[in-house]
């Protein structure tokens, strides 16, 4: 990994080697005459073992390697391999080839990389520039050719080491943003502009478009004399004759042309096709490059730049070396709307960051800075340790989320034992302080360490300076945390800290298969999340390395670093020997030297994580026994055996005979190739294969019942059968899926005027691109299948057919764009309706035709039930809702057609919903948030539909052969027929009502009042509903009459008509307690409850007290005509009641007298409520009136409300003016008579007369039982508590010390009389 690779010696001590050596004797040698010779037909640096020239038509690396993840079973290849995912464009493979034939003899390299944001790899040949998609496998790669100008390259190899692999950087702009990961993958990038940087030349070249005609046109931009100065020094690298090179050692500067290092790009906001480039230059300078599709504009953007080391020495002369400032790193992704972004620069000591505005002008100001290496090491690395003779920061990378900071540090050492030197190479990984605000030059600490140095190989060889600046760093790929190393010889390893330690994976190829140009990540579905790490290599293709490999097959650092030597053309039999081990085990990862020799064995220390051995003993046994059958057509005891063998122990996936069930489903067709390109799913091999994996599934089936397996899995495994039996559905859904697009695609290249051929009608339409975009998927989230062609993928996956509903609930915007016209939009929603719809109807004729295979399916939940599905099929349905609101001006068979497939799609819909929470009743499981959610989109999508349908009946339209002369009635009820079976099948009430009403047919509506029974009344109860909502109640009635018991559980939530209905039935006793309770309601509307979780109904029947007076007689002749025991109580309270309310009236009436505002006069007032309106109003009348509400109440009230009463008591004493009365009693000199003529006049005579008098009348217990006249009146039972009594309350007077006497003495005479005077006028105990 980081040795450069060793250097080979020279053709003319060599060339013997290869005399007289037959080149036939190995099968990969090409044929003599298609290769070319030098001085006897020998060729410089071959090995003896005959590996073929670099341009060979077939390389020895993918010629060795058996592609074990071609094989039927993906789980079958070594987890810890990476994988091969694909070749090069055919137009690159030629271009290599010609390129190299060429130049064999100068050692040039081809350079290349990979773009994460836009998923593009390049490789440059010469001068020619090839760009394509690294997801798209090799049958659909749309491979860009971009030439550039000849002035450009006049000066390319201007320095050029032996690193550097190409002195060109290259940027991608991708100009649409908005666009997701998942979109880039599948189709590539639609718009996207190129800017390429020749490191040593500072030439800069633009392309605005790529994938435009005009675009590929190329603006440049050369540097000036004075940009390419060079700086003298002694120590400079020679080469020798022999061509050997004499490298630097570390710490060394060499004579150097001001070179750039890093090179960034931007798009400008809000400008078409208008980008920003940063260069970083090895002179300090930040240089900015505003290209334009007209030209490209060079400014210094920023000089201040240059680090301490780098100012100068006391002679005046540079010290540091070419690679600083090293790095240029966006800090944040890009949105499209920023106006502003930051950046980050790596220079030999610190992390700078900068601020670049686009609007209104371009401008780069600096941030902050934090130095990573210096004195204090909490703050970085720390320097001057002790055998520490340098330290280099090579490079510098950001996560996604712009929180971690991640750099690549080297440290040249020497041991102060053994006096040897050693570098070492580590990890810094930095993030922000909490709670610092970023603002211009701040001069806190803004960086803080995220987790100790993670040191990658501590003691590795010592490298010159050259080697070290080619590393380079990438982060974000799985495992998460894990970064990726890339070195200037080739090299790629991944470093992932797992359980304590640091793991080393390295990824090395054979020497002809070339460099590791780069690496990237796989966009993963899951935002926030990266996918596996994939490299390019400068000849064998594009390779994976699954997150399984890294964290298996990862080894702790070694002592030293590794070198390519084992891939390096020697020649030697030992080497070839490690080459065909590679090709044997497909293991581009070395651990060390000893692991090639041992063939890729398993280190001792390394534990992989496996099923149990009696797992893979059962499936075997399985295995074997099935192939018997299949065979033979016997089962044999293969039951007993398979039961021993612990095959009958787990349930679900991990069930050996699902397991098995899914390898058949999921077999990869070794016949299918991806050299074919889209025209692969045109044969009939797609549908052949679909139907030999049906045959074979059946036989499976056919083995369970024969073998009594099915009758066991039945009863102790029933989730694994249903497992096995759905993926007989998923496979009889993914038939009938092949069969309709090539029924669309049979109807395309038929239809008159289509201009593209039968395969191009094959490879198009928004079911094509939906398998695209599922195939896609899964091959990301499968490494293993990444060399596989999309359709191919997509068909050979049944078991994965939920991903297909994934994708429409997550991606339909890339299925089908908003940009399309309105006609386009419609066509391609109604294609993947109907695919959905076939694939989910197909499931369910499966299940119905071998329904004795399932095991009882209670608790058991249908995969097309499942949340991906029911989320898939609403986000289809809701888009066709969207459409159907937008159809004005449209034909009137492009409305019937989509409306017809969204009627078709909300029926499935509500069945996934209707079987999901079935299933979750079953299971006793929470289920009213899905019964809402499956309430809410039911109402939403029936009364849509309706809508329109009563649209094209008003408008008289030609659909469903509905002739236009009818009647508009006749109409809609042949449009509607189809609706309201589904509504009726899911309780959509709402719709069945409407046609009903805009029908007008009284016989429909009874027939589904009949039909639609329910628990809770059915459909009966909602037209009760709406009967009552229209206040039709007399037609409420006479319908009740026939569905008598729907209508007794609708009433009893609507007491203010079920009074009727009881004396309908002469239930007497019944209907004067419900008029009576409707008559005191406190609540002046009726509140009827409708459906469970239902907002009540308020309907304004009772808003007069004069109508709750009504309701209070109606109570009592009823209470009258009930004529039993309990009527004549029930009598008396009623008339206790009647006398409240005209109380009530009276209050009113006085209280409106006096001035007062009533908000409502009319609302019924609770008795505690009219007592407090009377205390208010300070008036004697009303005083008296408070002590007649507490007499019509009740003895419980009266008691729950003493302290109110109390209060009633202070009130009537303060009505009169005591201290008065007694000064006259004593002035005038008051006799008996006289003084009971004088005292009943009072409020207190009077209350005391009413409450306590011989007159006195009271609902049940008197006030004696709750207040007592006087304290020792004897008559109150010595168990009351006698501190309570109207003498008490007097007690506490201000008068009562001089005219208590009065006062008690009128208290109790108006106890002991009547109040003679009250009887003049109308007695207020009426």
């Amino acid at each position: 990994m980081f040795s450069p690779a060793t250097r080979r010696t020279h053709f003319s001590s060599r060339k013997d080697r290869n005399l007289g050596q037959k080149a036939t004797d190995s099968p990969i040698t090409p044929a003599t005459d298609s290769r070319k010779s030098l001085h006897d037909n020998s060729i410089p640096d071959r090995p003896s073992t005959g590996t073929p020239a670099p341009w060979a038509p077939r390389l020895s690396v993918l010629a060795r390697i058996q592609p074990a993840n071609k094989n039927e079973k993906g789980n079958e290849v070594d987890p810890i391999k990476p994988v091969y995912v694909g070749d090069f464009p055919q137009v690159v493979r030629d271009e290599q080839a010609g390129f190299l034939q060429k130049h064999f003899l100068d050692n040039v390299g081809v350079s290349g990389g990979m773009d994460k944001e836009s998923c593009l790899s390049w490789i440059l040949c010469g001068n020619r520039l090839f760009l394509w998609s690294y997801l798209s496998s090799v049958a659909s790669k749309d491979c860009v050719v971009l030439e550039l100008p000849s002035h450009v390259l006049d000066i390319r190899d201007i320095g050029k080491g032996p690193y550097d692999g190409g002195n060109w950087m290259l940027c991608v702009v991708n100009w649409d943003k908005s666009r997701r990961r998942i979109k880039k993958g599948v189709q590539g990038s639609n718009s996207a502009g190129i800017v390429m940087c020749n490191k040593k030349s500072q030439a800069v070249v633009y392309w605005p478009d790529i994938y435009s005609g005009g675009g590929s046109t190329p603006v440049s931009n050369l540097s000036s004399a004075d940009e390419l100065e060079v700086t003298s020094s002694s120590l400079d690298g020679k080469t020798t004759p022999n061509g050997q090179r004499q490298y630097n050692k570390p710490g060394s500067s060499s004579s150097r042309l001001n070179s750039f290092n890093s090179l960034i790009a931007a798009p400008m906001p809000a400008v078409q096709q208008v980008c920003v480039a940063l260069v970083c230059s090895s002179s300090g300078e930040l240089w900015q490059f505003y290209c334009s599709p007209t030209g490209i504009q060079r400014s210094k953007a920023y000089s201040d730049i240059v680090p301490a080391s780098f100012k100068g020495n006391d002679n005046g002369q540079f010290v540091s070396s070419k690679g600083y400032p090293r790095s240029l790193i966006w800090h944040f992704s890009l949105h499209s709307e920023d106006s502003e972004r930051q950046f980050l620069l790596l220079t030999d000591h610190e992390i700078q960051c900068f601020n670049i505005t686009f609007q209104p002008d371009l401008n780069v100001s600096k941030l902050w800075s934090h130095e990573i290496v210096g004195t204090d090491g909490d703050l970085g690395i720390k320097k001057d340790l002790a055998g520490q003779k340098r330290i280099w920061p090579l490079d510098v990378q950001v996560d996604d989320q712009g929180k971690v900071i991640t750099v690549l540090v080297a440290t040249f050492c020497k041991d102060r034992v053994s006096s040897s030197s050693y570098t070492q190479y580590s990890l810094l990984t930095m993030q922000y302080k909490s709670g610092v605000n970023i603002s211009p030059n701040i001069n806190e600490r803004v960086l803080e360490k995220k987790a100790p140095i993670q040191v990658i190989i501590p003691k590795a060889r010592v490298e010159d300076e050259d080697f070290l600046f080619s590393m380079r760093l990438r982060v974000g790929g799985r495992p998460s945390g894990s970064a990726i190393i890339l070195s200037g010889d080739g090299m790629a390893t991944v470093s992932h800290y797992y359980r304590n330690s640091t793991r080393l994976y390295q990824f090395d190829l054979p020497y002809d298969a070339g460099k590791v140009l780069d690496a990237s990540v796989l966009p993963s579905e899951n935002d926030g999340e990266d996918g596996a790490w994939v490299v390019l290599t400068e000849k064998a293709g594009i390779w994976a390395i699954p997150e399984k490999a890294v964290v298996l097959g990862g080894v702790e650092p070694p002592e030293r670093s590794l070198s390519r030597k084992g891939s390096s053309n020697e020649g030697s039999a030992q080497e070839e020997r490690r080459n065909i081990t590679f090709a044997e085990n497909v293991g581009p990862r070395r651990a060390s030297s000893e692991a090639w020799d041992a063939g890729g064995r398993q280190r001792a220390g390394m534990t992989i994580a496996h099923r149990t051995a009696r797992d893979e003993e059962s499936e075997a046994l399985l295995g074997q026994f099935f192939q018997d059958f299949l065979l033979t057509g016997q089962v044999g005891a293969s039951f007993e055996r398979l039961q021993k063998s612990g095959a009958f122990e787990r349930d679900g996936e991990t069930n050996v005979f699902a397991r098995t069930s899914r390898s058949i489903v999921d077999t990869l067709a070794k016949h299918w190739t991806t050299t074919r390109g889209a025209e692969i799913v045109a044969l009939t091999i797609v549908s052949n294969q679909l139907m030999d994996k049906h045959q074979k599934h059946q036989r499976f089936l056919q083995f369970l019942a024969l073998s009594k397996c099915h009758e066991e899995l039945c009863s102790k495994q029933r989730q694994s059968l249903q497992i096995i039996l759905e993926h007989g559905e998923k496979l009889a859904g993914m038939i009938q899926l092949r069969e309709l697009q090539n029924v669309i695609s049979q109807s395309r290249s038929n239809a008159a005027g289509y201009p593209y051929s039968t395969a191009e009608a094959q490879s198009s339409g928004a079911l094509w691109d939906l398998i695209q975009l599922v195939g896609e998927r899964t091959r990301r989230n499968t490494v293993l299948l990444m060399d596989r062609d999309n359709a191919e993928v997509f068909y050979s996956k049944v078991s994965d057919l939920e991903e297909v509903f994934y994708c429409l609930d997550r991606h339909l915007e890339y299925v089908i764009s908003e940009e399309q016209p309105l006609e386009i939009q419609i066509q391609r929603a109604c294609e993947l309706s109907n695919a959905v719809v076939s694939v989910v109807r197909k499931a369910i004729l499966y299940r119905n035709e071998h329904n004795m295979w399932y095991p009882p399916l209670e608790g058991l939940t249908p995969w097309y039930c499942r949340p991906v599905v029911r989320n898939g099929l609403w986000r289809v349905a809701s888009f066709m809702l969207q459409l159907l609101n937008e159809t004005t001006g449209l034909s009137s068979s492009i409305k019937s057609d989509l409306h017809s497939h969204l009627e078709e799609l909300a029926e499935v819909l509500l069945e996934a919903f209707s079987g999901a929470i079935t299933a979750k009743i079953e299971c006793g499981e929470e289920h009213k948030g899905l019964l809402d959610e499956y309430w809410t989109r039911r109402d939403l999508l029936l009364h849509s539909l309706y809508q329109k349908l009563k649209d094209f009946a008003e408008g008289r339209h030609q659909v469903l052969n509905v002739g236009s002369n009818e009647p508009n009635n006749e109409i809609l009820r042949k449009l509607s027929s189809r609706l309201l079976s589904i509504a009726k099948r899911h309780e959509g009430y709402n719709t069945m009502w409407s046609i009903c009403c805009d029908l007008n047919d009284s016989i429909l509506l009874r027939n589904l009042m009949h039909e639609s029974m329910g628990p809770k009344g059915g459909f009966s109860y909602f037209v009760f509903k709406q009967l009552h909502a229209k206040r039709q109640f007399s037609k409420l009635l006479r319908l009740g009459e026939e569905f008598q018991e729907e209508l007794s559980i609708f009433l009893k939530h609507h007491q203010d008509l079920l009074w009727l209905h009881e004396l309908f039935l002469h239930q007497f006793s019944s209907a004067s307690e419900t008029l009576h309770v409707l008559a005191v309601s406190q609540d002046e509307f009726s509140i009827s409850e409708g459906e469970e979780g239902a907002e009540p109904e308020h309907t304004n029947l009772m808003t007069t007290l004069a109508d709750r007076k009504r309701f209070l007689n109606l109570s009592k002749i009823a209470a009258m005509a009930d004529n039993n025991v309990d009527s004549e109580t029930k009598v008396k309270r009623i008339d206790a009641d009647l006398k409240i309310l005209k109380l009530q009236e009276e209050i009113m009436k006085v209280l409106q007298a006096n001035g007062a505002e009533m908000d409502n006069e009319q609302r019924l007032l609770r008795p505690e409520e009219l007592i407090e309106q009377c205390l208010k109003a300070e008036s004697p009348e009303l005083a008296l009136r408070a002590f007649d509400v507490f007499a019509w109440t009740s003895s419980s009230f009266r008691r729950s409300h003493r302290n109110l009463l109390e209060e009633c008591w202070k009130n009537a004493a303060d009505q009169d003016d005591w201290g008065k009365l007694y000064q006259a009693s004593i002035d005038e000199g008051w006799s008996d008579e006289e003084t009971l003529q004088q005292l009943r006049d009072t409020v207190l005579f009077q209350a005391s007369s009413r409450c306590y008098g011989p007159q006195a009348e009271t609902v049940g217990e008197g006030f004696d039982e709750v207040l007592p006249l006087r304290k020792d009146n004897s008559e109150v039972s010595p168990s009351k508590d006698l501190e309570f009594s109207v003498e008490t309350i007097l007690m506490q007077h201000n008068d009562f010390p001089d005219a208590g006497k009065l006062m008690l003495t009128a208290i109790m005479l108006g106890s002991l009389q009547d109040d003679t005077k009250a009887e003049d006028g109308p007695s207020p105990m009426e």
